[in-house]
């Protein structure tokens, strides 16, 4: 890609990750799901459905996560029909060296609320080259299956990503929400950069995954980083080590995070500058191991 950013600012010991190998990133990202609109409509049942109206906010989002320091972002073909992979590019198009872009192809939207995975590989293939022209680049940086569908084999669905990767339109594959026999059965068939499941403090069912991809060097992004409901109540343990630290409880879910696997990259997401900026600031933060420690042992 093109251009140089401002260099990512300095932060604790481990604060980059190399994914795949050669992309060396900050290791918090920023994830787009949030920069869509669903007004008047409960996010449980119209969630990332339409695109934003504040367009020129999403842009300005953008620009200032790569500003601050960003260079892993994460957005996806049914984030409002492919209207954010679009933003994306106004904003960010050219993008500048070292910054990834990250898409995600494989859940289809029939309805609002409604995400059903399509694994076909002429279907994942289809949605590779839209993303390439709606991203405006000639090869995705981390082309990722959204959903294992269920209906066709594994095999032919990383086969069709891999394909695209021997064409030179992906450069690296990843994973969405798969068990470790998932992803050992895909590391047959293709080299497998990252995998991003559902993991933060309050929700850790995926605790093998993480410890798989850790130790086979495999960059693991939480979605929903910071979904930690009461635990980061006033009086909360989360809120007690956010005070400890001088951080607030977003920043400190960020820090656990950071710290419970040297692969682990967080991808937060907001409409906010002043959230972006906190997000982005908790790779300065660095927790005892006592306060890791208490932290842990209240979620899951």
């Amino acid at each position: 890609m093109t251009n140089s950013p401002t260099a990512p600012p300095p932060g604790a010991a481990g604060s980059t990750f190399a994914l795949g190998g050669d992309a060396q990133v900050a290791r918090v990202g920023y994830g787009t799901m949030r920069l869509t609109d669903h007004p008047g409509i409960p996010p449980s049942e119209a969630i990332i459905w339409e695109p934003p109206r504040n367009r020129a906010g999403a842009v300005a989002v953008l620009r200032r996560a790569v500003e601050l320091g960003v260079r892993l972002v994460d957005t996806a073909d049914s984030y409002a029909f492919g209207a954010v992979e679009e933003i994306v590019a106004e904003a960010l198009h050219p993008y500048a060296d070292g910054v990834v872009v990250a898409t995600k192809a494989g859940l289809t939207r029939p309805g609002p609320g409604k995400w059903v995975p399509v694994g076909h590989p002429a279907y994942l293939r289809q949605q590779a080259e839209l993303s390439l022209r709606r991203l405006r680049t000639d090869c995705i940086d981390l082309f990722q299956l959204h959903r294992v569908d269920a209906r066709v084999p594994l095999a032919d669905q990383v086969g069709a990503l891999k394909e695209l990767q021997d064409e030179g339109k992906v450069r690296h594959i990843g994973l969405s929400e798969v068990s470790v026999g998932q992803l050992r059965e895909a590391r047959e068939i293709a080299t497998i950069a990252s995998v991003q499941n559902l993991y933060n403090l309050a929700t850790r069912h995926h605790e093998a995954v993480l410890d798989h991809t850790a130790a086979e060097g495999i960059a693991f992004l939480p979605y929903f980083p910071m979904a930690v409901g009461e635990l980061a109540a006033p009086g909360g343990p989360v809120a007690e080590v956010a005070a400890e630290l001088g951080a607030t409880p977003a920043q400190t879910a960020l820090a656990w995070l950071l710290h419970r696997a040297p692969n682990v990259l967080p991808i937060p997401g907001t409409t906010s500058l002043d959230h972006l900026a906190e997000n982005v600031a908790a790779l300065d933060l660095v927790l005892s191991d006592e306060q890791f420690a208490r932290l842990s042992a209240i979620g899951g």
